[in-house]
């Protein structure tokens, strides 16, 4: 799989405007101030194509990515921590809950989670709706740039703790800065 062979396909902003044509998808959910276009951008190996804001929420629609014509990137909006009005929050919620109401469409999960913290209690929401997919899914655990080294494997239990995660469900040490972890989720998404 090319992942220099990218481009952007459409925001869908209602679930009829969802991509259902079969080809795969990988799905990447995280919280408004995670990295999660910084993740995305650090596996394509670009620098804006997902849109970084300086005001985290930027992500208000589900956003699909065609990968080498085969796989979609889709980036569901981030949740929490945005300062937007409360309807825009629910809107944002509702379209999410559609998006999982068709779980087949998911080849591959991604839930990324900021490294340095517990997981908050809409991450947990996030990997419930996961989980009852009966699809895949792996945390990425962005920003460990930020943390000390010895600090890094009690942080990845506490996550894999607060999200009450199986064994089988892996998470992955990240750092969209550095590339730390890219390797690892290039892997699983190309043998998806």
């Amino acid at each position: 799989m090319n992942l220099q062979k990218t481009e952007f396909i459409k925001s869908a902003a209602a679930p009829s405007d969802f991509i259902n044509d079969g080809r795969g998808q990988i799905v990447f959910a995280g919280k408004s101030n995670v990295g999660k276009s910084s993740v995305i951008n650090k596996l394509l190996d670009r620098k804006n194509f997902a849109r970084v804001g300086a005001v985290p929420g930027k992500t208000a629609h589900v956003n699909y990515f065609l990968i080498d014509g085969s796989v979609y990137f889709v980036d569901l909006p981030g949740y929490g921590y945005a300062k937007v009005p409360e309807a825009e929050r629910k809107r944002w919620a509702r379209l999410m809950e559609s998006f999982f109401q068709t779980p087949d469409r998911i080849t591959l999960g991604f839930l990324i989670v900021d490294a340095r913290h517990a997981p908050t209690e809409n991450d947990v929401v996030m990997a419930d709706l996961y989980r009852s997919s009966g699809r895949p899914f792996v945390v990425i655990a962005n920003k460990t740039d930020k943390l000390k080294p010895s600090e890094i494997d009690g942080n990845l239990r506490r996550i894999r703790d607060g999200l009450g995660l199986s064994d089988t469900v892996r998470v992955i040490a990240f750092s969209a800065e550095r590339g730390t972890g890219r390797n690892e989720v290039i892997s699983l998404i190309v043998n998806s």
